[in-house]
């Protein structure tokens, strides 16, 4: 019986010993500072931005596709009703959450460029605006954190405006995609949800519109810029379509870029300096 007791005592003084080992290893690996978890943060904000504008649409549409051909039919059935009752609102100002502007997620994601901007303007409540981004990047990476989230600070700048951002309107046909870019606060860009916003949605109203589109973002090049500006007037009619001859000015409000069309290597610190700030 001694014999018994004594193993037993071993063994336990024996896995005290290597549980405290183990506690001491644990402590002794460094724990990462807080610079490792804001990059981590800043990069996990920035990957499901990417992943939400390449694949939500897509996957999306397979899913419902797939549901279809089971015993889940049904929510295709009642999407597809939705999506046809809902298919002109992207066009008459969308549906915003402004819960989505405030989402913390939104500062990661400025401080992993960053993204800044900069107030040179006032804007008045009382009118409505047209406002020309360049340039247009791979994913409108500047032009999305300064007018969609509000993590820029664009309200406080600017109190009283509604800042919408237009983008391809073919993509407020994939299904679930489109509710998260209304829920934003983005609309298609086509002269109807433009005229809306401009003429039948009252006052503060501020319309982004990435000149160059999809056709400048097709151009991008390491370490050079190219605007497509050309033949690219339809903004600048719809601010005189919607606004007074007399306060055309009040309408179009133009963004000043400050980023060169080429940018030699001595540049390139301050072009990048440059890049990521939207000035009005």
């Amino acid at each position: 019986m001694k014999t018994i007791i004594t193993a037993c005592s071993q063994n336990l003084s024996g896995s005290r010993a290597s549980l405290l080992a183990t506690l001491r290893t644990l402590l002794a690996v460094p724990w990462p500072s807080q610079r490792d978890v804001r990059a981590w943060l800043q990069l996990l904000a920035v990957l499901q931005w990417v992943l939400s504008f390449l694949l939500l649409g897509t996957v999306s549409l397979l899913l419902l596709v797939y549901l279809v051909f089971t015993s889940f039919w049904p929510i295709s059935a009642l999407y597809l009703a939705w999506v046809i009752f809902d298919w002109d609102t992207p066009e008459k100002g969308g549906r915003r959450l402004p819960c989505l502007r405030r989402w913390p997620v939104w500062r990661h994601f400025r401080d992993y460029f960053p993204v800044k901007l900069v107030k040179t303007h006032e804007l008045s409540p009382s009118h409505n605006y047209i406002i020309g981004s360049h340039p247009h990047g791979i994913l409108c990476v500047g032009a999305f954190c300064n007018f969609v989230t509000g993590s820029t600070g664009f309200a406080e700048m600017f109190p009283g405006i509604r800042p919408s951002l237009t983008t391809l309107a073919g993509n407020f046909r994939l299904p679930l995609f489109r509710e998260y870019l209304m829920s934003g606060g983005l609309c298609p860009v086509t002269r109807r949800a433009i005229g809306y916003l401009l003429s039948k949605n009252g006052t503060g109203n501020a319309v982004a519109i990435v000149i160059g589109g999809a056709a400048e973002s097709l151009s991008c090049r390491p370490g050079i810029t190219t605007l497509i500006l050309k033949n690219r007037k339809g903004f600048v009619r719809m601010a005189l379509q919607h606004g007074q001859y007399s306060q055309a000015s009040s309408i179009n409000i133009p963004i000043r870029a400050d980023l060169p069309i080429k940018l030699p290597k001595r540049n390139s610190e301050t072009a990048s300096h440059l890049a990521n700030k939207t000035y009005f």
